[in-house]
């Protein structure tokens, strides 16, 4: 076993900050059962962090100790990895807008994947599953602009146009438009009146 720990933590050592590791692609290094008890073994020493399900990364080495990797570079590393679509939440999106002045207490994250919480160190960040809709713009600013006002709701977005309709570039009523035909009815709506005023 010890062996097996040793050539898991070379992979590991050879990865990027933030990049985590999967069983299934150390496979090559015995059987999936070993491999597993070898990640839970590793964690259990402080060698790796299990950030979820087998999902496992090395902490990064600061002069002031280990310390788990950036919540930015660990979401970017699964979405890669899983092949999944995550950004952050409507909440996040609006504080990022402007349209809200309270920071989200909690990492919450959509995903295209399954619900679930990954464990970074100290911090836990909700990862919700988040129909398509919600993620075709990605990380883009028209996006965040869905994102929000999904999260604000018909009630509510509508007062966070009047905020929008001068801030926003006109590549980014162009995206609006050309996805609104995914979006609920309430939502296309507002996104024309966005456009078209």
């Amino acid at each position: 076993m010890e062996r097996m720990a040793e050539s898991i933590m070379k992979v590991a050592m050879t990865l990027p900050e933030g990049v985590s590791l999967a069983a299934k692609g150390l496979l090559h290094l015995g059987s999936r059962a070993a491999v597993d008890q070898t990640l839970s073994r590793l964690a259990t020493r402080g060698e790796l962090i299990r950030a979820g399900r087998g999902i496992y990364m090395r902490p990064v080495q600061t002069r002031f100790g280990p310390r788990s990797p950036s919540t930015e570079q660990a979401i970017e590393a699964l979405a890669v990895q899983r092949g999944e679509a995550i950004v952050p939440s409507g909440a996040a999106a609006a504080n990022a807008l402007g349209l809200i002045t309270q920071v989200p207490v909690k990492s919450v994250y959509l995903t295209s994947g399954r619900s679930r919480v990954l464990n970074l160190g100290r911090q836990a960040v909700e990862l919700l599953y988040a129909p398509r809709w919600q993620l075709a713009l990605g990380n883009k600013t028209s996006g965040q602009v869905v994102r929000a006002l999904a999260w604000l709701g018909p009630d509510e977005a509508p007062k966070a146009l009047q905020i929008l309709r001068s801030k926003l570039a006109d590549t980014a009523k162009t995206e609006l438009v050309s996805a609104a035909p995914q979006f609920p009815t309430w939502l296309a709506r507002l996104v024309g009146e966005i456009v078209h005023g």
